[in-house]
Parts: C-alpha cells; structure tokens; sequence
C-alpha cells in the first residue's frame, strides 16, 4: 500500500473491507466509495472544501433530535428522499412521498370521527376515504397514522417550549370493516422547512426558498401489504409546482370541497366547514 496514489487509493479501500462477495452491503458500501472519490477527483476538493462539508454533517447531527432530524431535512432538500420513494413506489398502489422531520411513532390511538384540531383557528376539513388492496377490495383494519401543520403553518411538535402538546394534530386511527376512514382537522397552511440550521444554511447559499405547499402526512399498513409513506396535498394550493422537498405528486392531489349540499354520512366529532376525500391502495408485500 506504499506506492498508493489518487487513482488507486479507490480500490484499496474497497479491498480493505472484506465483505461478502456479491452482497447487497458490498455493492452499496464500494458504490458509495467509488461515486464519492470520483466527486473528488473530478471537482479536484480542497481542503478548505473538505473540513466544510465535514463540519457541515457535524452541525446537522448537532442540531438533530429525536423530534427533530435534520438528515432527514438535509435528504429532502436534495430531493434524495423523493427520489427513494419513487424507485419504491409499488405498481398500482398510492405514490410515496416524504416522512419528513416530525414524525413520531407513538401517536395516540382515535376513533373514527374524532377531531384533532380542539381549540385551533382554521378552517375545519372532514378527512374520508378507504384503504383498499390494489384490485380495490377494502382493507378493514388498515392502520392509518397522521400527522399535519396547524392553520398557521405550524407543527406543534416545534412549540413545544410555548406549553404545545406534541401530539396534537396527531391520531392513528383503523378502517371499519368496510375499509372507510373519517376524522375532522384544520385544513394546514403552507410553511417553510426549519430555516434555523445548516440545511437553512445550504438553501440560503443556493438561493432557494423553503416553502412547502399545505399538506398532511400518513403512513398506512395492513397485515400482508406493503406499507406506505406518503402525503396528500390540496389544489389550487401555493407552491405546488415548486415544493422544497420535491414531495409533490399528481396522483396525491385532493379536491377541497365546501361542506354545503351533499356531504358524507359519517358521525364527526366537531362540525366542519369543508371535505377532503382520499383513498389508499396499499400493493401486497414483496
């Protein structure tokens, strides 16, 4: 390893990890190492260049929480997270979309027609539809976890110093025997992702803004079914053409509907002023 050099140095690095010979680890772990020294070959990185952007990953561990993880804010903004989700997104089921930062994995359980906006101003949206396989049989017993920004583009999980509980704006609920799912919110305003850390940082050197059109965010599962991250956006909404994490897509855009005239028949908690209708179609496993 004496006479190493800029153009062998790649391949003696991958030899010295002795992995499995045609694993999925060593095809990643020498496809990372490869992409990353031909970037630096072919850009010719300083040094200067170099501590940056290691100082640059150090600030976004420093700054991440378990509520609040800036790696996963850093792969959004690259459109890194859009891009697994699309190569991901199974044949006849509802498109992926981001997890993004604010995720928590112990939401309360709900009953269907439950409201998780108490007290919030807003406009008040009933949220329906079904969860079905992908020959559009229903799914009774789908697991459907949301999360979602207030009316002023807020999630509470960012306030939590000014008294806010976490968990609001939060529900995991499970479809009826008929596949159905229904509850009331307040219909979330567009925002801007965390401005306040290294990613805020990088989109302000690359001149770009950091709003995000008025979505809400699910994560679906079933026994036997493929499980599904993604969000649902409202038309006719701002930056739906220019999301700053790439989450849009055609096929997750709803129809914002006054609740005047025909309205479905579902017992709601609070009265609402507006439907949202959606439906999940989840792929079977593997």
């Amino acid at each position: 390893m004496r006479d190493i050099n800029q153009f062998t140095i790649t391949d003696a690095v991958k030899s010295s990890f002795s992995t499995e010979p045609g694993s999925r680890f060593e095809s990643l772990l020498h496809g990372l190492i490869e992409h990353l020294h031909d970037y630096t070959r072919e850009h010719q990185i300083t040094h200067e260049e170099w501590m940056r952007v290691l100082m640059f990953l150090y600030d976004c561990g420093k700054i991440s929480t378990p509520e609040r993880h800036e790696f996963i804010l850093l792969s959004d903004v690259l459109g890194w997270s859009a891009l697994v989700d699309m190569i991901n997104s199974k044949g006849g089921a509802t498109e992926g979309s981001n997890l993004g930062p604010f995720y928590l994995d112990d939401a309360p359980r709900k009953d269907l027609g439950a409201h998780l906006a108490d007290g919030r101003d807003g406009v008040t949206v009933l949220v329906h539809g079904k969860v079905t396989d992908s020959l559009h049989n229903p799914l009774a017993g789908a697991i459907i976890d949301t999360w979602q920004a207030d009316g002023a583009g807020t999630y509470p999980i960012q306030e939590q110093e000014q008294g806010q509980d976490k968990f609001d704006l939060r529900g995991v609920f499970e479809t009826d025997e008929q596949g159905r799912y229904w509850y009331t919110t307040v219909l979330p305003k567009p925002y801007t992702v965390p401005y306040d850390g290294p990613v805020g940082e990088l989109l302000r050197a690359g001149n770009r803004h950091a709003w995000r059109p008025a979505h809400l965010h699910y994560i679906i599962r079933h026994p036997g079914m493929a499980a599904i991250t993604t969000e649902v956006f409202f038309e006719n909404m701002e930056y739906l053409d220019n999301d700053a994490v790439f989450g849009v897509r055609r096929s997750l855009i709803a129809t914002l509907a006054p609740a005047r005239g025909t309205v479905p028949d579902l017992p709601a908690e609070a009265k609402f002023d507006a439907v949202v209708e959606f439906d999940f179609v989840l792929a079977p496993e593997g």
